[in-house]
């Protein structure tokens, strides 16, 4: 089964705008993760966005996220290890 097509990502963090989602797949393997960053706009209409275009001001954030999105995925880990046990 695949989260990602179910809509269910396992986390979402967030920093203002910015926002990693991660996401756990099931392979042949077992399960990996992955990671969607995007930047939350709104429109005139005031419906929200998702874009995956950043300032460069936005990158050290980016940097960020990405870096507590890895820590979440060794912990997201180690617990599949620990249910497969």
């Amino acid at each position: 089964m695949n989260t990602k097509n179910a809509n269910h990502p396992v986390d979402t963090l967030r920093d203002g705008s910015l926002k990693a989602t991660i996401w756990r797949n099931e392979g042949e393997k077992g399960p990996h993760y992955s990671v969607s960053i995007t930047r939350t706009w709104r429109d005139e209409q005031g419906d929200y966005h998702d874009s995956d275009s950043f300032a460069g001001s936005e990158l050290l954030r980016i940097a960020r996220l990405a870096n507590i999105a890895y820590d979440e995925i060794v912990i997201h880990r180690e617990n599949d290890r620990k249910q497969q046990a």
